[in-house]
């Protein structure tokens, strides 16, 4: 199948499990890449998509055991993958699946830590300076706990790492063009006191479709009461610039989960038969 045009910012690359996307410049700070629905883990027939994770570590130049992830909750909070050789204990492949996190940060390159989506925003994060790493799951509810900030933040507390060193890939995700959510959504951006210029930039009447991304089918031609069109692109970018990311060093793969059916979940547009992406990274061994 053909999958869909990327910005040049990014590209396709076949692996042992399907083809991934691989974006060029986080490809110089570290090893990385995105699944594809057409990956295991994206199957809707299986309701155990543990196997699906033996490819991403495969993948990703670690076994299973060496390839960490959490209990995603849509919040913000943050596990930390450190160098066995460092005074604090590692956390394990085993022992983080049982925490309740968001956002994994590692300077481990012994290991790979990675996060699943089926619609939410994935970030792959690389310090080019330090080799550390992180991958960060962020939904609306994510955005509105201000993931992107937090996980630049712990970057720095942890590994001494700059913002202007970092370099951020933010993967397929469900775009403007298909993301209608109701007014309790943009209440709770309110709530958490983003500004109200920042609300008129992420939530928009209307949906934003586009030549690489049309609205989904699904959904519906005339406009609700209190229903607004969500761009996560734009908050993962501008929290990000808030936190001290440059512009230029962040770059966005712009391919909406839910306007593709052929090659991203979405769980938006599948419901609860949606398969999951994987994002994954590696610190490099700068040290």
């Amino acid at each position: 199948m053909m999958l869909p045009k990327p910005n040049d910012a990014f590209k396709w690359v076949q692996v042992s499990a399907g083809q991934s996307l691989i974006c060029r410049p986080l490809e110089r700070a570290a090893s990385h890449l995105f699944t594809t629905r057409l990956w295991p883990l994206g199957s809707t027939s299986s309701a155990d998509r543990g196997e699906g994770w033996d490819d991403v570590a495969n993948a990703m130049g670690v076994n299973r055991a060496h390839l960490v992830r959490v209990h995603q909750v849509h919040g913000a909070a943050v596990v930390v993958v450190r160098r066995d050789s460092e005074v604090s204990s590692a956390c394990t492949a085993e022992t983080a699946l049982l925490l309740d996190a968001d956002i994994i940060v590692s300077n481990d390159p012994a290991q790979a830590i990675a996060i699943q989506t089926a619609d939410c925003v994935p970030l792959l994060v690389a310090d080019r300076r330090t080799g550390a790493v992180a991958a960060a799951h962020a939904g609306w509810r994510g955005l509105a706990a201000r993931v992107p900030e937090v996980a630049v933040q712990r970057l720095s507390q942890e590994f001494g790492g700059r913002p202007n060193d970092l370099f951020v890939a933010i993967g397929p995700s469900i775009g403007a063009c298909c993301y209608e959510v109701g007014g309790d959504v943009r209440a709770c951006f309110e709530t958490a006191g983003f500004s109200g210029l920042r609300l008129e930039r992420w939530f928009v009447s209307e949906p934003r479709p586009s030549d690489t991304n049309p609205s989904m089918p699904s959904l519906p031609p005339n406009r609700r009461a209190d229903h607004w069109f969500f761009d996560g692109w734009a908050a993962t970018c501008d929290q990000l610039e808030w936190a001290g990311v440059p512009r230029g060093q962040m770059y966005v793969a712009e391919l909406c989960a839910a306007s593709h059916a052929d090659a991203f979940c979405s769980y938006r547009r599948d419901g609860s038969r949606a398969g999951r992406l994987a994002g994954a990274i590696r610190a490099r061994n700068y040290f």
